[in-house]
C-alpha cells in the first residue's frame, strides 16, 4: 500500500482531511458521484464567499451522518500518524546508513592523509642530504677552489646555485609540512621582537625585490611592544608572506610589512599591490600542493605549501590568517600575536 502524505505539524484540520473525499471514496462510505457533487457544493459556497469544510458539506447534503464522518476523520488521523512513523523510521535508518558510510570514507581519507604525510617526509629526507652534496661542490667550484673559471663558467654556476637554493627551500617546505602534518610542530614560545625580524626579512627580499623593481616599505612604529611567539617560526611565516607578495606583484609595485597596537595584541601584516586574489578563492589559497593557476603554462611556480604552512604556524599560536583582496588593486595578509609579557 502507498504511504499516504505527511502534512506539517500544527496543520490546520482542512489540511488534515484534504484527501478525505479520496479516502472515504476508498473505502466505499461514499461514491465517486457524491463526492464530485460535495466538491461542485463547496465550490460554488465559495464563490459566494462562504468557507465551508469537506466534512460540514457532506453533513449537510446529508451523503453521510456525523458518526460515520467521525470514524473516517479519526481512520485518516491514525493513518497518517502512522505514515509519519515509518517515515522517521526509514529516515533514522538512511541517516545511520549514511553516517556508517561516511565514517568509513572518512576513515579511508585519513589512513591515504597518514600515506601521503609519510611519502613527503621519506622523500624529502632522501633529498636533503644529495642536494646538501651539490650545493657543497657549486660553492667550491663558485669560490674556483678546483681552478680558475671562465666568465661563462661562472654564469652557469650562478645560475646552478640559484636553482638549487630553491630545490633546498622546496624539500625544507615539504619537511616543515610533513612535520606539522603529523602532529609534531612545537613552539618554543618566548620574546618576538618585530623589528628584528622585519629588519632581517627585508634584507633576505631586497634582491627579489629590486629585480622586479618593487618598493619594498616597513611601517613599525617605534613604540611597538615585543609579542609573544616563536620567533624562528614567525620569522619563516613573515618571510614566506613576503616572497609571496613579491612573486605576485608586478614591477614597479609595492610590498610594505606592518605592525600596529591593536588591544592586547599586535596585527602584523603584509601588504602588497599585487594582482590580488577573487573573493570566492581565498579559501584555497590554504590548501596544500593547490594552486589557484593549476593549468601546466601557469606564470607563477611552487608547490602550494607555503601558506598551508603560514596557517598551521598562525593557528598553532592560537591566532588566524586574515586575506582582505582585491584583483587587480593587491592583498593583505594579517595575523594577530599577543604583546609579551612576564
Amino acid at each position: 500500500m502507498a504511504v499516504p502524505s505527511v502534512p506539517p505539524p500544527n496543520a490546520p484540520l482542512e489540511a488534515l482531511v484534504s484527501r478525505l473525499g479520496d479516502y472515504m471514496v476508498e473505502k466505499g462510505i461514499l461514491t465517486p458521484a457524491d463526492l464530485q457533487r460535495a466538491l461542485s457544493y463547496q465550490q460554488s459556497l465559495r464563490k459566494e464567499g462562504q468557507q465551508m469544510l469537506l466534512g460540514q458539506v457532506l453533513l449537510e447534503l446529508n451523503l453521510v451522518d456525523k458518526q460515520t464522518l467521525d470514524q473516517a476523520i479519526s481512520e485518516r488521523i491514525i493513518e497518517l500518524q502512522t505514515a509519519l512513523i515509518q517515515a522517521n523510521q526509514q529516515l533514522e535508518r538512511r541517516v545511520e546508513e549514511r553516517t556508517a558510510e561516511l565514517q568509513v570514507a572518512l576513515k579511508k581519507l585519513s589512513e591515504l592523509n597518514q600515506l601521503k604525510s609519510n611519502i613527503i617526509a621519506n622523500v624529502s629526507h632522501e633529498l636533503r642530504t644529495p642536494m646538501t652534496h651539490i650545493q657543497g661542490y657549486l660553492e667550491l667550484l663558485s669560490t674556483q677552489a678546483f681552478g680558475p673559471l671562465t666568465p661563462e663558467q661562472d654564469d652557469a654556476l650562478k645560475v646552478m646555485s640559484r636553482s638549487s637554493e630553491r630545490l633546498r627551500q622546496l624539500i625544507e617546505d615539504m619537511i616543515r609540512f610533513s612535520t606539522a602534518s603529523q602532529g609534531e610542530l612545537t613552539l618554543k614560545l618566548g620574546m618576538v621582537d618585530l623589528a628584528s625580524i622585519f629588519q632581517y626579512a627585508a634584507g633576505r627580499s631586497v634582491t627579489k625585490a629590486k629585480e622586479k623593481n618593487l618598493a619594498l616599505g616597513v611601517q613599525l612604529p617605534a613604540d611597538t611592544p615585543p609579542v609573544k611567539g616563536d620567533s624562528e617560526k614567525i620569522t619563516w611565516v613573515i618571510i614566506q608572506l613576503l616572497d609571496n607578495a613579491i612573486k605576485f606583484t608586478d614591477p614597479a609595485g609595492q610590498v610594505v610589512m606592518s605592525a600596529k597596537m591593536d588591544g592586547e595584541f599586535v596585527r602584523v601584516a603584509v601588504t602588497d599591490t599585487g594582482i590580488g586574489i577573487p573573493a570566492d578563492r581565498i579559501n584555497e589559497l590554504f590548501e596544500p600542493f593547490h594552486q589557484l593557476d593549476g593549468s601546466s603554462t601557469r606564470r607563477y611556480g611552487g608547490t602550494g605549501l607555503g601558506l598551508a604552512m603560514v596557517r598551521q604556524i598562525i593557528e598553532a599560536h592560537g591566532s588566524t590568517v586574515r586575506v582582505f583582496s582585491k584583483v587587480g588593486k593587491g592583498s593583505r595578509f594579517e595575523f594577530n600575536l599577543p604583546i609579551y609579557s612576564e
